[in-house]
């Protein structure tokens, strides 16, 4: 009976430690992205903590406005504890030109932007049909974001959204819900 259970034993300390260490999918984006259907205003119904959203409790959102240089302007905004809003105004570069699916932005001065270190990541992981949520990761997995066009978002969609960042390895547990009011 002894030499079971050090045999079962023996079984598990090499099959746990296996099978934590599976492999993590690959972080993909989206076959396609039609950018002039792309832009406009998204609201954020969920993130992963950042260290720059710290400071907004609710109401946030980021529009995208596509460029004649075909690049794409946004603005992120969001509402602080003081009920003030506070605004970001940045630019987005297509780093995928097959997919327009990856894309690199900077928050920066555009005299920094020769430095790599101010462009982040920004991939379209997953796309609604009809453009009415998006979620939007990197290939880190330390950022994630779920985009919705509208204030409140379908709870099927939200399911389905968070299925899809599960799916590429993100820890869909670590997300926090944004606080939105409906437009007026």
């Amino acid at each position: 009976m002894k030499l079971r259970i050090l045999w079962c034993a023996a079984v598990m300390a090499v099959m746990v430690p296996a099978y934590a260490q599976r492999p993590v999918p690959e972080v993909t984006a989206v076959a396609a992205v039609d950018l002039d259907r792309y832009a406009g205003k998204w609201h954020e119904i969920a993130r992963l903590p950042n260290w720059f959203e710290a400071k907004c409790i609710g109401e946030v959102s980021a529009e995208y406005r596509k460029r004649a240089d075909g690049r794409l302007d946004v603005i992120n905004r969001c509402r602080r504890s003081d009920r003030s809003f506070d605004q970001s105004v940045g630019m987005a570069e297509v780093v995928d030109a097959a997919s327009h699916a990856k894309l690199k932005v900077r928050f920066a001065p555009a005299w920094l932007s020769w430095l790599p270190m101010v462009w982040g990541d920004y991939w379209i992981i997953a796309l609604a049909p009809d453009y009415s949520y998006a979620v939007v990761g990197e290939p880190e997995r330390r950022y994630l974001w779920i985009l919705s066009r509208t204030p409140k978002m379908d709870d099927g969609a939200y399911r389905a959204a968070i299925r899809q960042a599960e799916e590429q390895g993100f820890d869909v547990t670590r997300l926090i819900k944004t606080g939105q009011q409906e437009s007026k």
